[in-house]
């Protein structure tokens, strides 16, 4: 199974990143081949929203890494993205990355709204894990409707797993222990009695993202 993995986080240790890592590590098990690629490394103009993509088939836009990546997202099996919840979406650079799907989409406008079919129907799994400091995981529903939408709109046989990380306040807090996360909340003033619970929840985050990836990157899912 090809991999590619998007890491939305501009921070090497940040939480969300730690997930997707916890997850490759899974499919690096079973034997899945893994392209990780940061964002904010690449070169991607905003969608100019032209509309000719619903003629060419393709974006028109040229002069940067869309033609690859591209290529490496048509190629992929999985689609594994990784994100802080910025202001309820996306950072910008990932953002602008998920706009350019829409070259991916012939769009038809009807009496009664919108027709979107994929150029070609694809056959996926995405795999989108979030980090927020939000203790309700409502903070990232629009990232998540977005990317249903995107998951249901390009293929009928595409799947989409979702994972939340919450009250997650600092970088690498999703591996702290019981005592070094009550040591925090303290700080943060968040009631300490928390930390139990939380911890428990993020380790078994985290197993479950190794579970995860150790099945779709076998195949087995």
């Amino acid at each position: 199974m090809k991999i590619l993995a998007l890491k939305g986080s501009p921070r090497e240790n940040s939480n969300s990143t730690i997930m997707l890592n916890r997850f490759l590590e899974g499919c690096e098990k079973s034997g899945g081949e893994i392209k990780s690629i940061k964002p904010r490394d690449l070169g991607i103009k905003p969608c100019a929203g032209c509309l000719r993509c619903n003629l060419i088939r393709r974006c028109s836009l040229r002069g940067d890494d869309w033609e690859q990546l591209s290529k490496d997202i048509l190629d992929a099996d999985i689609i594994a993205i990784s994100s802080p919840v910025y202001f309820f979406n996306f950072p910008s650079e990932l953002k602008g990355i998920i706009d350019r799907f829409r070259s991916f989409i012939h769009v038809r406008i009807t009496e009664d709204g919108l027709i979107h079919t994929p150029w070609v129907a694809w056959r996926k799994k995405f795999v989108v894990l979030l980090s927020m400091g939000s203790p309700d995981e409502k903070e990232g529903s629009g990232i998540i409707d977005v990317m249903r939408f995107i998951v249901k709109e390009l293929g009928e046989n595409n799947e989409l797993h979702t994972f939340n990380g919450t009250r997650l306040a600092v970088q690498g807090q999703i591996e702290f222990g019981p005592d070094k996360l009550k040591s925090l909340y303290k700080k943060l003033q968040i009631p300490t009695e928390l930390a139990d619970p939380d911890h428990a929840r993020n380790r078994d985050l985290l197993s479950h993202l190794y579970s995860l990836g150790t099945e779709l990157g076998a195949g087995v899912k």
